[in-house]
Formats: structure tokens, C-alpha cells, sequence
């Protein structure tokens, strides 16, 4: 039995509620219930009870409008999502309702059982995976709490032991630091992910709208640009997730290092292969190996894990047609990968914070990502019992060199 969907249509006029309830009547598969506000006052008042599953707004309301009611139902606490409707298309509006918080905008006269569709599913799919943030933030919030009842306890701890007054004050200053940059993280992660799951989400939800519109044989161009964008906006929706679970392992101390003996070049090239699919137009990635054997015992995962970053960032950070270089090393001594990039550097003021969580150097901001990724790489690296480092000059690419030593074991 399939779940019923309730709908509330905030709109004055009771002809645009009857043409509404035809259009989402003739939805198939679905069973919605539509009800109507006619007012402003109304229709705060309904969304309110938080009884409804989706809003869909009219642009104008009397002497008010629907960027307005979004914004005081927002700020009141609503947390379905609102469709603003309008009666022409206007692209301001449009960018502009995005911004204050709706997840779509239709035109009215061109609305269809389809489209209308598409659009209430996609909302309410984006408004769950903005609940999802908003869960992971609780469990951030809990572990502040944890921190607070530790901090209480290593107090309660300092009174018994009766050490120095410097000794306490030395312990609770570091206890309030750490409470400090655990708030400090929260809110970042809270902010970025926001953010970064937002443009990725308007992305899917444009261009599966504008596929729809391109029904002739001449037009399979434009519907693989968008299929293509498409793709492109889950591949980064999946690369923020894994970024986000792979620091919350971390944290947790769930990550563990599990060596076993592979070949180093096999491996390195099936990695190569896998990357070609997201380098971007005209990069090459060239491999090279030196030294004999090349047979390795380290943890392949985290190796994998720390080898596609380094490869996806030198991608990402360098221009189309640029050349990626990617050498190995092994001897007696030591297990050695390196990624070279032609991109566009890290500047020397930004360097001293390359490995803080969440932190993008003033020249990427314009770039996706969530500033985990070197972050995360230099904890695996930890992890495994190598060395990480760089060289980088801005404007002229840089170098990320990883070194395991060998142990009598390798």
C-alpha cells in the first residue's frame, strides 16, 4: 500500500486550487491528499501544525508574496519543503526563492501531472537528506555533552587527587580547548555540508527536469549534457559522504591497519584506470615505477584511499590538458608513492594549515570540496606508519610524497 502524501496549496484563488487538484489527481502510482490555504494568515497558521509532507506556494498572495511566507515558515521551524509556483518564468525569482530556502520553482500555466511529480518527490528526497545532516549534527552535540561530562569528571578527579592549583588550571584550560574545537567543528561540518549537498542536489534537480523537455532524436546531445551533469553532481554528493564517514571512522577509532603483500604496479595502474572516468578533459596521468621488486605489504584499502585522493585533488586542481605524474618506488629501505600535479599550488601562507580538518587554502574556495581530503589522507598515513610531504609553489603545481619504511617483515 503505497504511502499517502499530503499536500498543502497556499494560493487566493480558488481556480488555481481546482486546476491543481486535477493536475496531482492524474499523478499515477501515488496517492496524495491536497488541501488548500487561501491566505497568508491561513496558511502559516497550517503550516504550523507541521501535518503536511510539502507546501506548494503562489508566488502572489495578496498583499503579500510567497517568498515571504517561506521565509517566516522557515524561521518559525517548518521543515517541509516548500515549491514556490509562479505564473511566468523568471529566473531572478527563481534564484532568488533557491535562496531564501525553496527547493524548486514551477510555472503554473506549463504545469503538468509529470512535472509536478518530479518535483514534490525530488523536495522531499532533498529534504531528507538535509534531516540526515541535521541527525549527524545531534550526534555531534552528543559528544559535545560526552566531553562536558568528562571534563566534569577529570575535575571531580583533580579535587580528589588534591595536585596544584597550576596542575588543575593546566588541565582544564586544555579540557575547554578541546571543548572549544569540537563546537568549532560541529558548526563547520554543519555549514560546509550544508552547502556542499545543496549544489549538487539543485544540480540533479534541474537537469532531470530539463531531460524531460528534450524528446526529439536531434536532441540527445542536450539530454547527455545533462545526464552528464547529473552524474558529475553524484559522484561529488558520494566523494563529500565518504569524506564525512571516513572522518567520523577515524574519530571513532575504527580504522585499522591491516598490511598484506601485493604487487605495488598492477595495483597503482588499476587505480590509474579507474580514475579515467573523472580527470577532466585532456589530463593524462602518467605512471612510473622504479626499483625491483615491486612487491609491497602494506594495507591496500587505505593505500587505495590515499592514492585516489591524491589523484582526484592534482585532477581537480589543474587545468584541462594538464599532465598528472605518479611515481613508485621501492628498494631495501623504504616503499615510496608520489603524485605530481600541474595545478595551481598552495600558497606559502596557506601551507602551515594544509592538514587542518575543514580548511581550503584562499585559492580553492571557488572549487567543490569539503577540505577533509589531505586531512583524511595524512591520518591514514599515520595510521600506516608512513611520512607524508609536499612541495608546492603557487601558480606552478604541486608534489605529495608518501614514504613507508620498510620493517624486517616486508
Amino acid at each position: 500500500m503505497t504511502e499517502t502524501i499530503r499536500v498543502l496549496l497556499v494560493d487566493d484563488d480558488e481556480d488555481d486550487f481546482i486546476i491543481t487538484r486535477d493536475i496531482i489527481s492524474d499523478i499515477p502510482a501515488r496517492t496524495y491528499l491536497l488541501e488548500w490555504a487561501s491566505s497568508f494568515g491561513a496558511a502559516l497558521e497550517k503550516i504550523a501544525l507541521k501535518q503536511h509532507d510539502v507546501y506548494l506556494v503562489d508566488y502572489r498572495l495578496g498583499a503579500h508574496d510567497g517568498l515571504e511566507l517561506i521565509t517566516q515558515a522557515l524561521a518559525s521551524g517548518a521543515e517541509a519543503p516548500f515549491i514556490l509556483l509562479t505564473g511566468q518564468s523568471d529566473r531572478e525569482t527563481d534564484e532568488r526563492a533557491m535562496r531564501l530556502g525553496a527547493s524548486d520553482f514551477l510555472i503554473k500555466g506549463r504545469l503538468t501531472p509529470f512535472d509536478l511529480e518530479r518535483s514534490i518527490r525530488y523536495s522531499i528526497e532533498h529534504a531528507n537528506n538535509l534531516l540526515e545532516i541535521q541527525q549527524l549534527n545531534a550526534g555531534l552535540e552528543q559528544r559535545v555533552a560526552d566531553r562536558t561530562q568528562e571534563l566534569a569528571r577529570a575535575i571531580t578527579q583533580l579535587e580528589e587527587t588534591n595536585r596544584s592549583l597550576f596542575e588543575a588550571q593546566q588541565e582544564i584550560k586544555k579540557a575547554l580547548q578541546k571543548e572549544k574545537d569540537l563546537n568549532e567543528l560541529k558548526s563547520r561540518f554543519v555549514t560546509i555540508a550544508s552547502h556542499e549537498f545543496r549544489t549538487p542536489l539543485s544540480t540533479v534537480l534541474s537537469s532531470a527536469s530539463l531531460i524531460g523537455k528534450y524528446k526529439l532524436t536531434e536532441e540527445d546531445d542536450k539530454r547527455q549534457k545533462h545526464v552528464n551533469r547529473i552524474k558529475s553532481a553524484v559522484h561529488n554528493l558520494t566523494g563529500i559522504l565518504n569524506d564525512f564517514l571516513s572522518l567520523s571512522r577515524i574519530e571513532e577509532g575504527k580504522i585499522y591497519n591491516v598490511p598484506t603483500a601485493f604487487d605495488l604496479v598492477p595495483f597503482i595502474e588499476e587505480i590509474i584506470d579507474e580514475m579515467q572516468g573523472y580527470i577532466k578533459v585532456g589530463q593524462q596521468i602518467h605512471y612510473r615505477h622504479e626499483g625491483q621488486p615491486s612487491i609491497v605489504t602494506l594495507d591496500k584499502q587505505l593505500l587505495k584511499n590515499i592514492v585516489l585522493n591524491l589523484l582526484s585533488n592534482a585532477s581537480k586542481y589543474s587545468a584541462e590538458g594538464k599532465e598528472i605524474m605518479i611515481t613508485t618506488q621501492v628498494d631495501a629501505q623504504q616503499a615510496m608513492v608520489q603524485v605530481q600535479d600541474q595545478g595551481i599550488g598552495i600558497p606559502e601562507a596557506d601551507q602551515a594549515h594544509l592538514f587542518t580538518p575543514f580548511f581550503r587554502a584562499h585559492n580553492a574556495v571557488n572549487y567543490e570540496g569539503t577540505g577533509l581530503g589531505l586531512n583524511i589522507v595524512k591520518r591514514y598515513v599515520d595510521i600506516m606508519n608512513g611520512t607524508l610531504t609536499y612541495t608546492s609553489q603557487q601558480n606552478e603545481g604541486t608534489t605529495f610524497t608518501v614514504q613507508f619504511h620498510k620493517t624486517p617483515s616486508l
